[in-house]
């Protein structure tokens, strides 16, 4: 009886685990609706920002004044991972965590790196091995184009003192609720428009003049990339976590069908068991 009371705290363990994944499944649910029609609305403002950006920074000559659109040799590298601050979303953290540690020991070779993180969960894995300058997982307790311009700003100001030549997202990209992919972006310099890929570069007229469009559209357009990256982040995470949590509800489910077909058979062995003594004794009390 021993062995069957066992099984039925176990019983009673996955249930609960079932009953709280499955709360969580809901409440990523409802919060990745928000977030993915929060990405899904931005999503073509910022890519035709993007590409606006990169056609004119083609144009632009050295005495443009766009410190942000200067190609140099690249000596430092600055890598900017976001995760979140809160787990249980799969692979969501680990991935990020795995592009950065890849980037570093295969495609910076001979190049000083250091990291700079959005998120708690890369900050706490990356600072032990790698030079963080600094963290920002707070940037997702009140999340906005304000407090995401801060950091983009930071970054900015780190390439513009020439601390660094080279600055690369690393992040989610969300596609739905199941699929996220892993994106290494360059950040600075602006990587200009490519000739030949079927689309002819554009000629601007500038009005008022290409060096005022280029100190406002480039800082603006810098910090909506950042945040339509963070953006993306967050999506990625809700569908991540409401996947994983739908997979452990599931698992927790065939666990527990599993425990109690365990618990009725030894409830049944029990009770055969006792029968059996029972009918012994009888037959010995006979004879």
């Amino acid at each position: 009886m021993a062995n069957l009371k066992e099984i039925r705290n176990r019983i009673s363990s996955v249930g609960s685990t079932m009953q709280i994944t499955s709360a969580m499944k809901m409440v990523s649910a409802a919060k990745l609706k928000k977030a993915q029609d929060a990405i899904t609305a931005m999503r073509p403002y910022a890519e035709t920002l993007t590409t606006l950006l990169q056609n004119l920074s083609a144009t632009l000559d050295g005495d443009s004044g766009s410190v942000f659109a200067e190609q140099r040799e690249v000596k430092r590298v600055l890598l900017v991972p976001i995760t979140s601050n809160r787990g249980l979303a799969g692979a969501f953290n680990s991935n990020i965590v795995k592009e950065t540690k890849r980037t570093i020991s295969e495609d910076m070779g001979g190049v000083e790196v250091s990291v700079l993180t959005i998120g708690k969960k890369g900050n706490d894995i990356l600072r032990k091995t790698e030079d963080i300058v600094s963290d920002h997982a707070a940037i997702f307790d009140n999340l906005s184009f304000e407090s995401v311009s801060e950091v983009a700003e930071e970054i900015m100001q780190l390439y513009a003192e020439n601390k660094v030549d080279q600055v690369v997202l690393i992040y989610n990209k969300f596609k739905n609720a199941a699929t996220q992919i892993v994106m290494n972006e360059q950040f600075l310099p602006i990587v200009p428009a490519e000739a030949g890929e079927g689309t002819a570069q554009i000629d601007y007229l500038f009005e008022p003049s290409k060096e005022e469009i280029v100190e406002e559209l480039i800082p603006k357009s810098l910090k909506t990339q950042l945040f339509k990256a963070i953006r993306d982040s967050v999506a990625s995470e809700h569908g991540a976590r409401m996947t994983a949590m739908h997979k452990a509800t599931d698992n927790a489910g065939e666990l527990k069908a599993s425990l109690t077909l365990e618990y009725n058979k030894a409830r049944q062995a029990a009770i055969t068991g006792e029968i059996l003594e029972i009918v012994g004794g009888a037959e010995a009390l006979a004879g």
